[in-house]
């Protein structure tokens, strides 16, 4: 009887975890963002010297494109300067580069030879860089035209360390399978920062749109991969500085077409996101417990996750005989994982049916922090890795 009663009380503790991380947190983070004045500036147009940094890897596709893009921004292009590394790319991307040089006074680039991975190109371009706001964008982003504007202005305000901008996820218009509910999750990320951010402690930017003060940079790691946004976002928190989110700064990407593509991406930053907790340790109980608070309910739990249902299932097989009720969530869990599996097979044929889509990607996405977790664990992922197919 004892020991039922230590399994339910872990049970039920596992389930509480559970409904925070996804249920409760949002609702708390909702109310407790409600006592905090949205940030404001007074005046107009402010022109901040800025330096626009990308890292880029085969982006013949898109590259182009990007730095017509930044040309078209609503900005003092006297005050502004794009650097563009180019990580040993083997297409045109280099070709493409150096013939926009020629057109865009404002755009430097620098070709490296030897492969290294993003984190050791951003800190090479952040060397280079000679402006005092740096904004972090990626070669597949588009901003909306007034979207630099916004997202520097705060740094009239010297307790803004960084700003998030917003980015919309969008679905390509062919080939794409309507399985990845990655542009749904993403929303409901958006959701969550845009109130962490009026708290001034938004947990991870979005890597096509950040900028921050460029004194605060910390040097990325390079021996250990580490999430590089979520690297620089807590590191600036670590110094007690506020980062914000702007919901009017607006970047457009687009979703992998297909679902493999997806989730080979969310094993990477699984295992790159444990890295980056380890660095962070310190933030898990510190003198801001609010802080504390936000980084455990949206991150940490969430990455522990995966274990907690595979231990709520297990657990649930072991009470089946100690109430009805553990019966009962036991058949709920089976038709609910039964119905993942459909789900995976239909998005092997593009079928979609809502609900069961939702719950095979939610499934996807906790199996895929599983196996980035023993990657990292293994020490199996690396600084360096492919583009996702665009």
């Amino acid at each position: 009887m004892e020991f039922n009663f230590i399994l339910t009380v872990i049970f039920l503790t596992l389930v509480y975890l559970l409904l925070h991380t996804y249920i409760i947190y949002p609702v708390l983070i909702l109310i407790i963002s409600s006592f905090y004045k949205k940030h404001s500036i007074k005046g107009g147009k402010q022109f901040p010297e800025i330096s626009i940094l990308i890292s880029a890897f085969n982006e013949e596709k898109v590259i182009e494109n990007r730095v017509q893009n930044i040309a078209r921004l609503d900005y003092d292009f006297n005050k502004l300067e794009v650097i563009v590394g180019s990580d040993s790319s083997t297409d045109k991307t280099n070709l493409i580069l150096q013939d926009l040089c020629k057109k865009y006074h404002w755009l430097k680039v620098k070709i490296f030879k030897n492969r290294r991975g993003k984190a050791a190109v951003l800190n090479d371009l952040v060397n280079d860089s000679k402006n005092p706001i740096l904004v972090f964008t990626d070669a597949n982003t588009t901003f909306k035209k007034d979207s630099l504007v916004r997202l520097v202005k705060h740094f009239s305000d010297v307790q803004i360390g960084g700003v998030c901008g917003r980015l919309i996820l969008t679905e390509p218009q062919r080939g794409f399978n309507k399985s990845n509910k990655e542009k749904t999750y993403w929303e409901y990320e958006t959701f969550l920062k845009s109130f962490e951010g009026k708290m001034g402690m938004l947990m991870g930017a979005n890597g096509g749109i950040f900028s921050i003060r460029r004194i605060l940079f910390d040097e990325i790691p390079i021996n250990k991969p580490v999430t590089d946004d979520l690297f620089i976002t807590l590191s600036i928190l670590k110094k007690k500085f506020k980062f914000i989110f702007d919901y009017n700064a607006i970047a457009y990407e687009e979703v992998p077409k297909e679902i493999k593509s997806e989730f080979n991406r969310k094993v990477r930053f699984a295992a790159t996101n444990f890295q980056t907790l380890l660095i962070f340790k310190s933030l898990l109980i510190s003198k801001n417990l609010l802080l504390s608070f936000v980084f455990w309910s949206h991150k940490v739990i969430r990455w522990i996750m995966p274990f907690a249902l595979v231990l709520i299932f297990l657990i649930n097989i072991l009470l089946i005989g100690y109430s009805e009720i553990f019966l009962k969530l036991f058949y709920f869990q089976v038709i609910v994982h039964s119905l993942s599996i459909i789900g995976y097979f239909l998005s092997l044929l593009r079928i979609r049916l809502p609900l069961i889509t939702l719950i095979f990607f939610f499934n996807f996405t906790n199996l895929a922090l599983f196996i980035g977790f023993f990657r990292f664990l293994f020490r199996k992922h690396s600084y360096i890795w492919e583009s996702t197919p665009r």
